[in-house]
């Protein structure tokens, strides 16, 4: 058993984009749009900014009522694509429910859709020509080459279908040659099919929900869930990692595992806009 160490695999690819950044003729800017008062958001957005910072990419954080418009949330997009100083653009989620998320994505200008949650990035994924991969899936790849973990041939299983991670998660390892199958709330037999998987990839919001005797002896296991227990500030995964952590060849703890990947894969597309 061996622990992915994403904090470790995140500082040093920091360091290689700092001195990438630091060479660039032009420097990317990120407009990270919020929208509303969510807690959670507001603390990503701090996370990103500061790492930006720490790069020397100017960003700003263009926080937006809870009470506007899908008309007016159309607009300030349109205003940034027409922005050439602007090359990246992203929208937190979640957003108020009363307004339509992937019609704000698909506004974005694909040239500057850094999350790569645009119909069109998805769509060039989908046809194994990826321009911009949404973060995370795009983070777990990288910790899944760092590592040496060959996918080609390979049984690989997705628990999660959102566009977010699983639907991506499934068309980057399906471009890797690897043989994908996707679970998801309606999969009947979970547990007979996430325990064939060489890779196992868990994003589906539930604590601990895939336990020890789900999980194939030697697999390799990614954990994308983030949880926190009721009535604790103890975080954890959608694994039950303490007891499945013995079976696996390779496994993501929650926190260290892919949180921090995401954000700085955010970073390698973001210098792919320059």
């Amino acid at each position: 058993m061996n622990i992915i160490d994403g904090r470790l695999i995140s500082s040093k690819l920091k360091e290689e984009y700092k001195k990438k950044i630091a060479n660039l003729s032009k420097k990317p800017f990120l407009v990270m749009i919020r929208i509303g008062d969510d807690a959670a958001s507001e603390i990503y957005v701090r996370n990103k900014g500061n790492l930006c910072s720490e790069l020397g990419i100017p960003y700003s954080d263009l926080h937006l009522k809870s009470e506007i418009t899908q008309e007016e949330l159309l607009k300030q997009i349109d205003d940034l694509n027409s922005n050439d100083e602007v090359t990246g653009i992203l929208i937190e989620s979640p957003i108020p429910s009363h307004l339509n998320i992937q019609e704000a994505f698909d506004r974005i200008d694909p040239k500057k859709d850094v999350d790569g949650l645009n119909s069109f990035n998805l769509g060039n994924l989908a046809s194994n020509h990826p321009t911009f991969t949404p973060a995370t899936p795009l983070g777990i790849m990288t910790l899944l080459k760092e590592y040496r973990v060959d996918i080609e041939g390979k049984r690989c299983v997705v628990v999660g279908r959102s566009n977010l991670v699983g639907r991506p998660m499934a068309l980057c390892l399906l471009n890797a040659n690897g043989t994908v199958t996707v679970c998801h709330s309606r999969t009947k037999n979970l547990g007979e099919i996430t325990k064939e998987a060489d890779i196992l990839v868990v994003a589906i919001g539930k604590p601990q929900f895939i336990k020890a005797d789900m999980i194939k002896e030697g697999a390799v296991v990614i954990d994308v869930g983030i949880n926190r227990v009721q009535d604790s500030k103890k975080i954890v995964g959608d694994v039950d990692f303490e007891n499945a952590k013995y079976k696996c060849e390779l496994i993501t703890p929650v926190p260290g595992g892919v949180g921090p990947m995401t954000v700085i894969s955010l970073i390698d597309n973001l210098i792919k806009t320059v």
